[in-house]
């Protein structure tokens, strides 16, 4: 039986050197944003009217108006953000609407601003009513009034405010109160990018990655990628992944389609659960319509996850409609699916 010597430090698994190259590794993932509006791609519009406010704020020497960017969830409302902030010069404090429970919390925030920061509220959709009415004077008069003591000896105190940039991120826009959706200067929705722009979010990310794609795979993976950079960004790096544990220094198309085959992801960017979706409608309810609250309980998903990550794009794909009865399976996804299509008048001799 060998003996160890009590004396001897056992050795570290993990040493400085590879926490160093960690922190350095988890840095590089995180310039995957763009930082520039030259380098944002897409969303055009958005920032051609961008680029003019944010001039004439610079030349009038003043915060640029409150902006509200409304989208689904993954076309690049926090990264937009940021770019704003970058452009003007700003600091910027980031928070959401589900953690500032209380009035004091936002308070807190509001008076640590500085001179034209940005404050970032994203699913600004969740703040509570009561912390919601704080912004309302905040935005519009940049001062909020806070309540000192309780009773008949309570105090008002009026604090006031740096001049700042409110910036608003939700996915619902319809879930926000019309008093503080009309206090933003300036709306912006985010629409599902192209293709052809999701290539270049895909090639430019490839670049930072410091791994090599091809045009043909780039195009590829865009095309699975529900024209939302955030999804693309996340194949690409399982699909780094895959090509370096088959020691291949470029990433082919045979490569995309062997990762995203391991992943579960078709051609046009449906995964298990959108599959599992569409056929629940069609081979159990006729192509529909079925509610909410019923293809959520047979699919073991959230309403809210249903209604707010998988129905956007299959309604963009054209493979699902919504009616005032429920949701409706087109024939595009009876396609899709390789199911024979059947017309109303022959849904309902089967019936």
């Amino acid at each position: 039986m060998i003996q160890r010597d009590k004396s001897q430090k056992p050795q570290k698994i993990i040493t400085s050197a590879f926490a160093e190259e960690d922190a350095v590794i988890s840095k590089f993932e995180q310039t995957l944003r763009p930082r520039t509006l030259a380098e944002y791609v897409g969303q055009e519009i958005v920032k051609k009217n961008l680029i003019i406010c944010i001039e004439a704020g610079r030349k009038r020497r003043e915060p640029i108006e409150h902006i509200l960017i409304h989208s689904p969830a993954g076309l690049g409302k926090t990264t937009l953000a940021n770019i704003i902030a970058n452009e003007i010069g700003a600091n910027i404090r980031i928070t959401s609407g589900p953690v500032l429970e209380k009035q004091g919390d936002l308070a807190a925030i509001l008076t640590n601003l500085q001179n034209n920061d940005v404050l970032f509220i994203d699913e600004i959709h969740r703040l509570k009513p009561a912390v919601e009415e704080i912004l309302y004077s905040a935005m519009e008069d940049f001062g909020i009034d806070l309540i000192l003591g309780k009773g008949p000896s309570a105090k008002s105190m009026r604090l006031n405010l740096p001049r700042f940039t409110l910036i608003g991120a939700t996915t619902k826009i319809s879930m926000l109160s019309s008093p503080l959706r009309d206090r933003f200067g300036h709306t912006f929705k985010l629409n599902f990018y192209s293709i052809d722009e999701i290539k270049q979010i895909i090639l430019r990310s490839a670049k930072i990655l410091n791994c090599e794609i091809t045009q043909a795979a780039a195009h590829k993976l865009a095309l699975s990628s529900r024209q939302t950079p955030r999804i693309a960004n996340r194949l690409l790096r399982r699909t780094r992944d895959f090509a370096d544990f088959n020691a291949a220094k470029i990433i082919t198309e045979e490569i995309v389609a062997e990762s995203l085959s391991a992943l579960g992801v078709d051609e046009i960017g449906l995964d298990n659960t959108d599959r599992n979706l569409i056929r629940f409608i069609i081979q159990k309810f006729h192509g529909g319509p079925v509610g909410l609250n019923t293809l959520a309980a047979a699919t073991s998903e959230e309403e809210e996850t249903i209604e707010d990550i998988y129905e956007p794009y299959l309604m963009q794909l054209g493979f699902l409609d919504r009616t005032p009865r429920g949701r409706i399976a087109t024939e595009n996804a009876y396609k899709h699916l390789g199911i024979k299509w059947q017309t109303k008048d022959s849904q309902q001799s089967l019936l």
